[in-house]
């Protein structure tokens, strides 16, 4: 005895099928439910490896900002560091050349002329 397959032919795969997810429910895909099952699950590392990766962009960003305004602070400081030695030795300099520092500074004095002054001479 011959065993009778029983073969309906299925209708045609539409796009709205797919959108609809009624693809699942064929004969062909229940056949096939492993390897679904596996693509879901690599799809689903890959985005949250994606995750993971913008999580760390966001982190280097920040420390590169940091690292910007540390830089700035240290130069900043160096600076100041480089002028009060400067002034320092300018005072050791003074006292070996006998010399006294100023306790009141010289004023700059500015001397601005009229226009119709300057049209007279």
């Amino acid at each position: 005895m011959a065993k009778k397959s029983s073969y309906k032919p299925q209708k045609k795969l539409t796009f709205i099928d797919i959108v609809k997810g009624n693809f699942l429910n064929r004969d062909e895909i229940k056949v096939h439910y492993k390897y679904f099952l596996l693509l879901f699950v690599l799809m689903m590392i890959m985005i949250y490896s994606n995750h993971l990766v913008n999580k760390k962009i966001e982190i280097v960003n920040e420390l590169k900002e940091q690292n910007e305004e540390y830089k700035s602070r240290n130069a900043f400081a160096q600076s100041r560091l480089i002028k009060v030695k400067m002034e320092s030795e300018l005072g050791k300099e003074m006292v070996t050349d006998s010399l006294l520092p100023l306790e009141n500074h010289p004023h700059k004095l500015l001397i601005k002329l009229d226009s119709t002054h300057a049209k007279a001479k």
